[in-house]
């Protein structure tokens, strides 16, 4: 399958909760390359390379969880830069 890699902007209760840790893990099981990293307002930033399904799957496990909360994502496609590895920043 062809990979495509991901800018996700997360908000809502995402800091301070493990998401980054959450998505790490995940991120690893499911074979994704990228990188993902707190920011200033709040939010939570990440890029994610992998398959379109992969990607999805990741989203879902980090929605799927009983601490914090995502109120909404932007998300956008960019070019493909192929990573190998997914770490926090």
């Amino acid at each position: 399958m062809e990979k495509i890699r991901r800018h996700i902007i997360f908000y809502g209760y995402v800091q301070g909760v493990g998401f980054r840790w959450k998505a790490r893990n995940s991120a690893s099981r499911l074979g994704i390359s990228g990188w993902v990293k707190n920011l200033p307002d709040g939010s939570v930033e990440m890029e994610a390379e992998g398959t379109e399904r992969d990607i999805a799957d990741l989203i879902t496990s980090l929605e799927d969880h009983s601490w914090g909360s995502i109120e909404r994502m932007e998300s956008e496609n960019i070019p493909v830069h192929g990573d190998y590895s997914f770490e926090v920043r």
